[in-house]
């Protein structure tokens, strides 16, 4: 485990610098790991990233793409269907894996993407 001083405060990291503890992330600490990612958090981001934490508190389990698409798709793309394609074009380094990472979910749980 890593500790490092992100968002003004300190928060554990495992080996693949997703967070040790769901609790720990917060709206600021998102924005600050997009930040090192090189992303500038868009609506649409926000949207992902609050359905994959809601979806993980209630299932314990990170949604497949399949289901982002599915109930939150028309939200990321209004005017064209939304693929998972779309989806990972939202988070390009790493899709789904990226969107957990930054959601603070933990990396055990991210190989649904």
């Amino acid at each position: 485990m890593t500790a490092m001083q992100i968002a003004g405060r300190n928060v554990q990291f495992n080996k693949k610098g997703h967070l040790v503890s769901f609790q720990d992330w917060d709206n600021d600490l998102a924005a600050a790991l997009a930040a090192e990612d090189g992303l500038k958090l868009t609506p649409c981001h926000w949207s992902v990233i609050n359905f994959l934490r809601d979806y993980y508190a209630f299932h314990e389990i990170p949604p497949s793409p399949k289901v982002i698409v599915r109930e939150i798709g028309h939200q990321l793309s209004t005017h064209m269907p939304c693929t998972r394609k779309s989806l990972m074009s939202l988070f390009p380094n790493g899709g789904c894996k990226q969107a957990c990472r930054i959601a603070g979910l933990p990396d055990y749980y991210c190989y649904a993407c």
